[in-house]
């Protein structure tokens, strides 16, 4: 597979060498005068800041804490068409849906997304037949254009023979249907490289302390630089607001009167050391709308996901005993109770969706994008859905495209015009990669097999940069953590190359040690030392 490729403008840091340093950032976001400055480091901000830069648009990019680090690494890391959407009847919702994961599962990040067969138990007494969901099944496969296999239903006992910790009391059939899954903090850190490739400035850890006001209109954002305190502002001729569950907080900064725009859905989620090997997911339903998840993921089982509505401060949101409990008394439907002991429990998190305003079960809400466009002219977009992360950049491009005199009409490149399906920064065969690293990859670095597959479909091709690290300094070749596959040159690799600044954003985010319940003091030391001795 070729990549096409992309040259780094307005200055983008050069592959292979180290990020440019915060105070260096600073200085340069404040000097400049942007095009647009995104403010939000969530999936939906990444992924416009993406869009914006390859449409030839100076931008800048800020967030207030890590990027993704709320509602885009709290998701049930699935990319999917929605298999409960056509119970509703949007077929066409599905289709797009498809098209979407297929794209980036195939063309544009097949290092960070995986195939995972989905089985979806039909038990006695349950809210829909095997028949009606044998239906369903090759219907949804239909729209993917049986990309993934065709839907059909298999008896209790083969489902068993994938699913050992599949309960088959009361159990009639078992339809089958395909998705992908893929690590959500990756696959957002991989689409901010990408957006710097294309010449975005970025900047974490930096919160909006007020807005930038020029005849009304809203021109820019005051900073604080929360790792040292630092005070500095961003000119820019359009600001979007793409914070995410503090969309609302941000539109209050612009105008004190504006009434909320959204509502806020919480969704929790445990993490388990699995009993048994698992080559399939469950997908149970609960009632007619909901269907809850047990997912083989990271060598774990993921188990969720609630939902209802969170009227607390978004910073505050957590698993709580209530959460726990029903996550699984929910997945205790479908799986044995052996799997379910807490005592297998290594992490839980929780994330908020971003809905439309309105009455109603939060369950049944539309995950649909909001933009909406504030007396001083800042826009703020909200909602949709990690698969259509693509598809939400481009239609925020499109919207901002089509506002009459808008400050920007006339110095876009229309999106028509760009390539439909850029790659992200990585992109080869994970099975490719994997057996490289473990041939030697042009480097003496020893790697287990657990440790080649990690680095090659978390990072793709780049797991070669990471090796050269180890290759150069062999005590960053040893494991973070025995029962863990990553090594100490990920750390060194999320410091000069991914933005870590904190333990938080290397051990939760750029790797799998706090999920996993490995993040012990003494690596979290270790870390944070690493940390402070930048190159």
């Amino acid at each position: 597979m070729t990549t096409p490729q992309t040259a780094p403008v307005h200055g983008a840091h050069p592959a292979g060498g180290s990020l440019p340093g915060r105070a260096e950032t600073r200085d340069r976001l404040s000097r400049e005068t942007y095009d647009l400055l995104v403010v939000g480091g969530g999936i939906l901000g990444i992924s416009t800041a993406w869009h914006a830069a390859q449409s030839g648009l100076r931008v800048a990019l800020v967030d207030a804490g890590d990027f993704a680090g709320a509602t885009s690494s709290a998701s049930s890391k699935l990319l999917h068409g929605g298999l409960r959407y056509l119970q509703t009847g949007a077929v066409k919702l599905v289709a797009e849906n498809h098209f979407e994961r297929r794209a980036v599962s195939r063309d544009v990040a097949p290092h960070l997304a995986s195939p995972l067969t989905f089985y979806l138990p039909v038990y006695k007494g349950g809210p829909h037949g095997a028949a009606k969901l044998g239906a369903g099944v090759f219907a949804y496969s239909a729209l993917s254009a049986f990309g993934d296999g065709v839907g059909h239903v298999i008896s209790p006992q083969r489902a068993r023979r994938d699913v050992p910790e599949l309960r088959t009391d009361g159990l009639k059939a078992v339809a089958v249907y395909g998705d992908d899954q893929m690590n959500d903090a990756r696959m957002a850190l991989m689409t901010v490289r990408a957006a710097v490739a294309a010449g975005a400035v970025v900047l974490n850890h930096a919160a909006v302390s007020g807005l930038r006001f020029t005849r009304g209109r809203v021109t820019g954002a005051e900073l604080e630089d929360r790792t040292d305190g630092t005070e500095f502002g961003v000119s820019a001729r359009l600001v979007l607001n793409a914070t995410g569950p503090w969309v609302d907080h941000l539109r209050r900064l612009e105008n004190p009167a504006a009434a909320p725009s959204v509502r806020l859905s919480k969704g929790a989620h445990l993490v388990l050391k699995r009993t048994a090997p698992w080559n399939a997911a469950l997908a149970t339903p609960i009632d007619k709308y909901r269907i809850t998840f047990a997912l083989p993921w990271e060598d774990m089982l993921l188990l969720g996901t609630t939902d209802e509505e969170y009227e607390g401060d978004p910073a505050d949101v957590a698993v709580t005993e209530a959460d726990t409990a029903q996550i699984l008394e929910e997945a205790a439907f479908s799986v044995r109770d052996r799997q379910l002991s807490r005592d297998l429990i290594t992490y839980s998190f929780a994330g908020l969706r971003v809905l439309p305003g309105g009455p109603g079960d939060t369950s049944k809400a539309k995950r649909e994008t909001v933009v909406t466009e504030g007396p001083g002219g800042m826009l703020s977009v909200a909602g949709g859905k990690w698969t259509t992360f693509r598809h939400i950049g481009r239609t925020i491009m499109e919207k901002l495209a089509a506002l009459p005199g808008h400050p920007l009409e006339h110095d876009m490149e229309p999106m028509s015009r760009l390539p439909k399906k850029v790659p992200l920064p990585g992109i080869a065969s994970p099975d490719a990669v994997t057996h490289r690293l473990l041939a030697g990859g042009g480097t003496d670095v020893p790697l287990t097999a657990d440790t080649a597959r990690h680095l090659a479909t978390h990072y793709g091709s780049l797991a070669f940069d990471i090796v050269r690290l180890a290759d150069e300094d062999p005590a960053l070749a040893e494991r973070v953590h025995p029962d863990a596959p990553e090594i100490w040159a990920q750390v060194a690799y999320a410091r000069d190359q991914e933005w870590a600044e904190t333990a938080d954003d290397v051990l939760r985010r750029r790797t799998t040690l706090t999920i996993r319940g490995l993040a012990t003091d003494g690596i979290r030391s270790r870390v944070e030392a690493m940390l402070a001795d930048r190159r």
